[in-house]
């Protein structure tokens, strides 16, 4: 593991080593097997280190080639140029790569059309350990896709078309279908509260950035799914798979085709495009916000005296009062105090002013209240009433 940037005050290599720790990368200075070297890219500071340690390590693992076997490796990233169609950076691993080559990298098949090296000049063939520019895919593949030649397109289109089928099979797995029971079940344990997304960006990178920072959105309440992900337009497959799975659809760099819009707009499914990362995040953060059950708080609105007691056949007794502090709403909670204690707590059902039915009725004036289902009421207590107020929350994941 190289950590650079080493030449900066805010340098912290340690730091770096403990984050890395937690995926099972555990430094050699730590007691573990992984070698890190501190480096500086840009003041070339540990790079003769870096690369001795690459070359000590390739000694241990035995690690050799066959420049003349069709060519493996891996796709290290994938991206749409406007003027190339999609462009993929692949490592050879093994063997040698020409132009005109078929192959297969992961559920995608294609056919060389030309190799791009790392100065940007086009080169008929690349052999084993080195990165090239791939053109010729005929659709994004993933980061960590393995990639192989395959003797014919034929044989290429074969394994392509069998592992996307495996790809929908595992997708159709995710996608849970609600019905009467699991949707009780899930109210049961408080899982209902999830905001799946298809996530689609220019580029593979892009997507796994995005995806790890709107995972992290999750809490006791709420939580963010990412149910597809890939580089790429938004296509009409993305809208169906959201359509199906109740999701939104976010594109970053990405709009959809003009079909894909079509069908978005048929099926009610939500689109939000983003150019900045950090805009994207917020904008989930506030749609997980809105879907937080709100904190329910009493709040005191006012005092009232009782006066006089009235009992009224068919409406029950009549507590005459004198709005001494703040005010007396119709529906408030209500709790009623007599020597100082708490004898009873209900509603307000009915709040009159003279005969006439007021919704509430303000400091120093008269007013006759009846509490629902309540006429143990006497001279001299006191209401207190309250009013329930929802706050909204804010999203802490």
């Amino acid at each position: 593991v190289a950590i650079n940037k080493i030449d900066l005050p805010d340098s912290n290599p340690d730091k770096i080593k403990h984050q890395l720790s937690e995926y099972g990368l555990v430094s050699e200075d730590w007691g573990g097997d992984t070698i890190f070297v501190l480096i500086s890219a840009l003041k070339k500071i540990g790079i003769p280190e870096l690369l001795n340690m690459i070359l000590l390590q390739s000694d241990m693992m035995l690690l050799k080639a066959n420049p003349s076997k069709r060519a493996i490796g891996k796709v290290l990233d994938a991206k749409i140029d406007l003027g190339r169609g999609i462009v993929c950076s692949v490592i050879i691993e093994d063997g040698t790569l020409y132009v005109g080559d078929s192959f297969v990298g992961g559920a995608c098949y294609g056919k060389v059309k030309a190799l791009i090296n790392d100065k940007g000049v086009s080169v008929k063939s690349v052999g084993p350990a080195k990165a090239i520019s791939v053109l010729g895919f005929s659709s994004m593949p993933q980061a960590g896709d393995p990639f192989q030649v395959t003797k014919t397109e034929k044989e290429a289109k074969l394994i392509s078309s069998k592992r996307q089928d495996l790809k929908k099979y595992e997708s159709s797995k995710n996608v849970k279908k609600v019905t009467m029971s699991n949707l009780y079940d899930s109210i049961k344990e408080g899982t209902l509260k999830e905001l799946k997304i298809i996530l689609k960006a220019d580029v593979q990178g892009s997507v796994e950035a995005l995806k790890n920072s709107l995972e992290k959105l999750t809490n006791d309440e709420v939580r963010v799914r990412v149910v597809h992900s890939s580089a790429g337009v938004i296509t009409e497959t993305d809208i169906s798979f959201a359509s199906a799975s109740d999701a939104i659809v976010i594109g970053f760099h990405v709009r959809p085709t003009a079909k894909a819009q079509v069908l978005a707009d048929q099926e009610k499914v939500e689109i939000r495009k983003y150019n900045v990362i950090y805009d994207a995040i917020n904008d989930v953060k506030s749609v997980l916000e809105g879907m937080l059950e709100p904190d329910v708080e009493q709040q005191f609105i006012g005092f009232a005296e009782v006066r006089a007691v009235i009992n009224v056949p068919k409406i029950g007794v009549i507590a005459g009062c004198y709005v001494s502090r703040g005010l007396i709403k119709r529906d408030a909670i209500t709790n009623v105090m007599r020597d100082g204690l708490q004898i009873h707590s209900g509603k307000i059902s009915s709040l009159k002013r003279f005969k006439d039915d007021v919704k509430e009725v303000a400091e120093q004036y008269e007013c006759g209240v009846v509490i629902d289902n309540y006429a143990n009421i006497k001279e001299g207590d006191i209401i207190e009433a309250f009013e329930i107020k929802k706050v909204k929350k804010s999203f802490k994941a």
